[in-house]
């Protein structure tokens, strides 16, 4: 207040906008002196629970906070609107006991993906698939959207972990059919990109309605796609610094 007294922001809406010491009006005065006091002060992450060692002065700590590599993920289960976060282990779990997704251990995959009519592309989803290979958790996604005007199907994989993480791995995915085949490699994408995100950049394996139902074969009146892929990891080289892959047998 004009007088010099001091209260918190939580606490001037609770006064009804008068000094609780002097009942002067309130304004919007700012105190310097215990700004210096909060500049000075250094505190701990609040993700320190979860494994977080940093300390930061006041400021720099809530910029931090919200970049922070321990703080909780999002669930990666698409498909729902899932407000449960964690860390990874926990994840894991809340993804096999409460979604019950296909959870698998390796590093290949050769799933088989069912629509009986493929004519009617909606926002379908089929279920997630869990990979555990080289000690890291990967999420393989398989929907149908529209894409503009034009009705696909994709695949794509996202990891359990960082960005910086994501990027020490790599993926193929295949899909194929009557002698011709659609390869796709890239990075897996962090689960800190939302499933929407990802899926709204394209970036993963892309097929068209009419190539889908050309590599099911048959009267085209029932999709049937089988994608397979790999997960590896790229090693730096010491002598060159280039990545040369390895493969989990």
């Amino acid at each position: 207040c004009h007088n010099g007294h001091t209260l918190c922001s939580t606490c001037k809406t609770r006064v009804h906008n008068r000094c609780p010491t002097c009942r002067q009006e309130l304004g919007d005065i700012r105190c310097l002196a215990l700004e210096k006091v909060a500049e000075s002060l250094e505190l701990p992450c609040k993700y320190m629970s979860l494994g977080c060692p940093e300390i930061f002065p006041y400021y720099s700590k809530l910029k931090h906070e919200a970049l922070c590599n321990f703080r909780p993920y999002s669930c990666p289960y698409a498909g729902s609107e899932c407000a449960v976060v964690g860390d990874i282990p926990f994840l894991v779990t809340h993804l096999r006991d409460d979604h019950k997704v296909d959870m698998h251990s390796g590093c290949t995959f050769n799933h088989r993906y069912v629509k009986s009519n493929p004519q009617e592309v909606e926002n379908a989803t089929w279920m997630l698939t869990v990979f555990h290979c080289f000690g890291q958790y990967f999420c393989l996604h398989f929907e149908a959207f529209q894409l503009g005007v034009a009705p696909v199907y994709m695949a794509f994989l996202r990891f359990m972990g960082d960005a910086i993480e994501a990027r020490n791995y790599s993926y193929s995915l295949e899909v194929g059919g009557n002698g011709r085949k659609l390869i796709w490699e890239g990075t897996p994408r962090s689960i800190r990109d939302s499933h929407r995100k990802v899926r709204d950049s394209h970036d993963g394996l892309i097929i068209q309605r009419n190539m889908a139902l050309f590599f099911s074969g048959g009267d085209r009146k029932e999709l049937k796609l089988r994608v397979t892929g790999r997960i590896w990891k790229e090693q730096q080289n010491p002598e060159g610094g280039a990545c040369i892959p390895n493969l989990c047998s």
